[in-house]
């Protein structure tokens, strides 16, 4: 029976030989193992002490609720992570390397809510070092582990170069042939879906404050330090997306009432994320029909429906030409030069945002600031980041941060 296991695991490259394995994948199978282990063993010790201690008050009153609540979230999930890391290990050390793969991308998902969960606690700090360096490692772990081989992997790269020049020539680049979804879900068509998400939606938000909510009036409602871009919607496009790929030949009701959920969920999380980590208020729609807490409500939910709707009936389509402009044995060097920009906007704007909140709250600690702090206290001071994120109120009052 176990023969057979693995004789069927094998035709269907879920399992491979011990001598086509890479000696360095059974070593990180080893350290998973050793390392979950380790993590909840300590995690133990440190909740049984924590217990015995009857510090459960003193935390209590030197923190608030919502400071709390996002630190048990991150313990909840760092247990898990733990756990998953375990059989992670015995994955890889078993030569089930496609399962290996699979689950490392949802542990990497699992590692990102924890960084976010210690930022909006601790702000950019050395604490969030040790998980930043996990996802990495985490996002290695699926390439490595794919049972092809070296040889077999040079073979589909050929195979994939010569398949996206015919699609190039056909212009049907970046479609879905499998019939699954409308467009392929990689990384190319959802970082330049951001980029052109950003883009757009921040012409619709000005213009919809200069006619709407202050006639006449121009008011710069970018989202990050450099560059025409509000992320929200980018990130917003994204999750849409991904979310309604397979609904682009649907009932246009059912894609309205998807889009309207995923947006005002995103957009309610988006408002409570700026506020518990940084103190930062950029909208508030309290007073208005069906509001909720002032991050979302009914119009605007409505809005993210239609944007929805027209975005996978319409836009998508188009999108896809816009970016077949691109010449197709140049479209990963201008993708990868484009996304290293990107991050760097987006790292410098939260780091920005991070220094703003120090002032402000007065923790900033000037003599041993680190080299980015200091560059980003040099060049974005309270009077640069007033003038450009100036739909955005900071206190740092209403802000979870631990420190």
């Amino acid at each position: 029976m176990a023969s057979y296991s693995r004789k069927a695991l094998r035709e269907t490259g879920e399992w491979d030989t011990k001598e086509r394995y890479p000696w360095f994948l059974r070593l990180f199978g080893v350290l998973s193992i050793i390392g979950g282990i380790d993590f909840l063993i300590d995690f133990g010790i440190g909740l049984y002490q924590f217990i015995m201690r009857d510090e459960i008050a003193e935390v209590t009153r030197e923190y608030t609720a919502t400071t709390i609540a996002i630190a048990v979230i991150a313990l909840v999930l760092a247990v898990v992570l733990a756990l998953m890391l375990f059989v992670l290990g015995v994955r890889l050390l078993r030569g089930l390397r496609k399962r290996a793969a699979r689950l490392a991308n949802v542990m990497i998902a699992v590692a990102v809510i924890i960084l976010v969960c210690e930022f909006m606690i601790w702000g950019l700090s050395i604490r969030l070092l040790p998980t930043g360096i996990g996802i990495i490692i985490l996002i290695a772990v699926p390439s490595y582990s794919d049972p092809t081989l070296a040889e077999e992997r040079e073979l589909q790269r050929k195979l994939r170069k010569m398949e996206t020049r015919t699609e190039a020539e056909e212009g049907t680049l970046g479609r879905d042939t499998t019939g699954k979804g409308y467009i392929k879900l990689n990384f190319f068509n959802l970082f330049w879906i951001f980029v052109i998400a950003c883009v757009a939606g921040l012409i619709v938000e000005v213009i919809w404050h200069m006619v709407v909510v202050d006639p006449g009036v121009y008011q710069d409602r970018a989202g990050l330090l450099y560059g025409p871009f509000s992320p929200i919607y980018g990130v917003g496009a994204v999750l849409m997306t991904i979310a309604l790929n397979r609904f682009h030949d649907k009932n246009p009701l059912v894609i309205f009432l998807v889009a309207a959920l995923i947006g005002g969920a995103f957009e309610f999380f988006v408002s409570w994320f700026m506020q518990t980590a940084f103190g930062i208020v950029a909208w508030d729609y309290s007073g208005t029909f069906l509001n909720i807490g002032g991050r979302t409500n009914f119009m605007f939910m409505c809005m993210w429906g239609l944007l929805g709707l027209v975005w996978v009936k319409f836009a998508t389509p188009l999108l896809l030409k816009i970016v077949n402009l691109i010449p197709w044995n140049w479209r990963y060097a201008v993708t990868t030069v484009c996304a290293a920009l990107m991050l760097v906007n987006c790292v410098l704007t939260l780091s920005a945002l991070d220094c703003w909140y120090q002032r402000e709250a007065g923790t900033m600690d000037y003599e041993h600031a680190s080299a980015i702090t200091r560059f980003c206290n040099e060049h974005y001071g309270n009077e640069f980041m007033v003038n450009r994120f100036q739909s955005m109120t900071i206190n740092p009052d209403s802000a979870s941060r631990a420190n």
